[in-house]
C-alpha cells in the first residue's frame, strides 16, 4: 500500500455453464419481497464472456467451493445464521449506494472492518434469491494512528483488468518482514482510493487498496485485528484459494484469453469457479451505513 496526501434477471452468455453478464440498472422492482441486490455500473472490461467448461448447477458450484475452502484454508470461522443476513444487510447496504442491479449470481468478497470483527467472506448474491456464503476467515485491516497507516476505504471496489496484479517478490524489508507474504503470493491491486486521513480533523488521503498475503511468521498470526497500512492482509493459505479458484477474477479470465500477460499471472493449474466475480465489498458493522431500499435474504450454510 502507498499514500499520497489528498483530499450482481440473467443473461444469455455461457460462463463455465453459467451466464454471466453485469449491465448497470438505476430502477429498483417495485416489489419488496424480491431481494435485489446493487453493485456498480459495470464497464464493458469488467464483462465475463463464454468460456469452455463443462455446466453445473449453482448448488453444486456453490457446495465444490465450500468443500474446498473447508480443505484449503484453515481456521475458517464459524457464522450463525442470524449473523450471516445482518452481515449481507450491510453488504447490499454498499452494494445500493453504487446504484447498479446485479443481474447473475457472483461471489463477492466482502470485509468488515470494525476493529471488533476484522473478517473477511465469500458470499455468493444472487437476485431475487437467497445469498450463500463460501466461508469466513479472520483478515487484517488499516490501523490509524501509526505513521504511513490509515483506515481501509469503505465502498465497492471493481476488481478491472485495467489495473494489472502483481505476485509477491518475497523479499524482507528493514523490519525483516515480508509485507507481502512469500514469493509467488498474489497481489489484487483496486487501484488509488481516498480515505480518512487521522492525521488532521476532516483530513483525506489517496492510498492504495489492494488484497494480499503478509508475513506469514511475524505478521500472519495477528490476522483478526487491524494491522495494515489500509489494505486488505489475508492468510497465505486463504490467498491461494481465492488465486486458485479465481473468486473475483472474471475479468481477468476474460483477458486472459487474448492477452498472454494475463495468462501469464493467473496461477498455473488453477480451476476457477463458474460463479467468479469482479468486487470487493468493504463495510465498518461500527459505523451508520447508506440505507438499501430492498433487505438481503438470509443464505444457508
Amino acid at each position: 500500500m502507498r499514500s499520497v496526501p489528498f483530499l450482481f434477471a440473467v443473461s444469455l452468455t455461457t460462463f463455465f455453464g453459467f451466464h454471466a453478464k453485469l449491465t448497470a440498472s438505476a430502477t429498483p422492482p417495485d416489489r419488496a419481497d424480491v431481494a435485489t441486490f446493487l453493485v456498480p455500473a459495470a464497464r464493458p472490461d469488467a464483462h465475463p464472456s463464454a468460456v469452455p467448461g463443462a455446466a453445473m448447477s449453482i448448488d453444486d458450484a456453490v457446495a465444490d467451493l465450500r468443500a474446498a475452502m473447508v480443505r484449503e484454508v484453515p481456521g475458517l470461522l464459524a457464522v450463525r445464521k442470524g449473523d450471516e443476513l445482518g452481515w449481507n444487510q450491510l453488504v447490499a447496504d454498499q452494494l445500493a449506494g453504487a446504484g447498479s442491479l446485479i443481474d447473475h449470481p457472483q461471489l463477492l468478497v466482502s470485509v468488515d472492518r470494525n476493529p471488533d470483527v476484522q473478517q473477511l467472506r465469500i458470499v455468493l448474491a444472487r437476485q431475487g434469491a437467497p445469498w450463500l456464503l463460501i466461508g469466513a476467515a479472520r483478515i487484517s485491516t488499516g490501523e490509524p494512528g501509526l505513521i504511513g497507516h490509515y483506515k481501509t476505504p469503505n465502498g465497492v471496489f471493481e476488481h478491472t483488468r485495467r489495473i494489472f496484479d502483481y505476485r509477491a517478490v518475497g523479499t524482507y524489508d528493514r523490519h525483516h518482514t515480508r509485507g507481502l507474504g512469500i514469493k509467488g503470493m498474489r497481489v489484487w491491486d483496486f487501484g488509488w482510493r481516498t480515505t480518512e486521513d487521522w492525521r488532521e480533523r476532516n483530513g483525506w488521503t489517496r492510498i492504495r487498496l489492494e488484497i494480499h498475503a503478509t508475513d506469514p511468521v511475524m505478521l500472519e498470526p495477528r490476522l483478526g485485528q487491524p494491522a495494515s497500512k489500509g489494505c486488505v492482509h489475508v492468510s497465505a493459505a486463504l490467498n491461494r484459494f481465492l488465486d486458485q479458484h479465481g473468486i473475483i477474477d472474471a475479468a481477468y479470465e476474460l483477458a486472459a484469453q487474448t492477452d498472454g500477460r494475463y495468462r501469464e499471472l493467473l496461477l498455473p493449474g488453477r480451476t476457477p469457479t463458474p460463479l467468479a466475480g469482479a468486487m470487493l465489498v468493504v463495510f465498518d458493522s461500527s459505523e451508520p451505513s447508506p440505507p438499501a431500499p430492498i433487505s438481503p435474504l438470509a443464505g444457508t450454510y
